[in-house]
């Protein structure tokens, strides 16, 4: 991932931020809910030509929860803000995976004057808040709440979701899974119930009045990630890009390679040849 990461003070929540570098195209690209930097290093082209900085958002990565509640999308763009100002980058592209993309929209539809493009690859979110695909966090979340984490994932793990996950996307299902297991289960049940239950905050009106660049990469075999939610934000948002890459559940390492592949081209198409100023 390149340079340690440095330390963000916002409120009492001390949060790591990746800077890339000294390239000359800036993004801000954002992990998925429970994700951090390694995440998006494995979705993102690292090259000298572009300069990524990353917020491990609250209570993810190695960042601190905080005090501050609740959890929303809003706060963690108001985060990623205050990192871009901190690291002098007045005009950048924003993206993100998931989540990441959502304060992506967020941010693009709140700061017009400072996001160039949009990157959005599998996300979660279009317009509405608490989609119905995002009830499984706030079903594992109200689990570790309740009961001992093991009791709680057993619970899940017996579950008509998970049996429907378990058949239909199972990827989803061991990142799911895997949520029981952190040793800061039960502050991050309060980020996923906070999350799950958010959105953008962006109207379907407000997107399609978006006036930049934007590539939108969907998938299929995906309950969390619906592919027709990449494609109703690629169909409303003007001059927009759509990829369909390979499902992580069939094969990772492709998935990974085209979803790099169709982020490099579109950077490179869109900015890498233009004046940034």
């Amino acid at each position: 991932m390149g340079a340690a990461p440095t330390i963000l003070l916002r409120d009492d929540a001390a949060l790591r931020v990746f800077d890339t570098g000294q390239g000359r195209l800036p993004v801000v690209f954002q992990h998925g809910l429970g994700g951090d930097a390694a995440q998006v290093a494995q979705n993102f082209p690292d090259q000298p030509s572009y300069r990524r900085l990353t917020v491990e958002c609250r209570a993810q990565g190695a960042s601190g929860a905080g005090s501050k509640r609740p959890f929303s999308i809003a706060m963690f763009a108001d985060d990623v803000l205050a990192a871009a100002d901190a690291a002098g980058l007045d005009r950048f592209v924003a993206g993100g995976i998931s989540m990441g993309a959502a304060i992506a929209l967020h941010l693009a539809s709140r700061h017009p004057d400072r996001v160039l493009g949009m990157v959005l690859v599998r996300p979660a979110w279009a317009f509405a808040a608490a989609p119905q695909n995002m009830r499984p966090y706030t079903e594992v979340a109200e689990l570790i709440r309740r009961l001992p984490l093991d009791e709680a994932r057993d619970a899940f793990a017996s579950s008509a979701t998970a049996a429907r996950f378990r058949t239909e996307a199972p990827d989803n299902l061991a990142s799911l899974l895997g949520f029981f297991a952190r040793e800061d289960a039960t502050v991050f049940a309060e980020v996923m119930q906070g999350i799950a239950s958010d959105g953008p905050g962006v109207t379907r009106a407000q997107a399609a009045g978006l006036a930049i660049p934007t590539l939108v990469i969907g998938s299929g075999i995906d309950l969390v990630h619906p592919l027709a939610t990449a494609r109703e934000l690629a169909e409303t948002i003007p001059n927009t890009a759509f990829a369909e890459v390979t499902p992580k559940a069939a094969d990772k390492d492709r998935h990974f390679a085209e979803i790099r592949a169709a982020i490099g081209g579109f950077l490179d198409r869109n900015f890498n040849n233009q004046d940034l100023s």
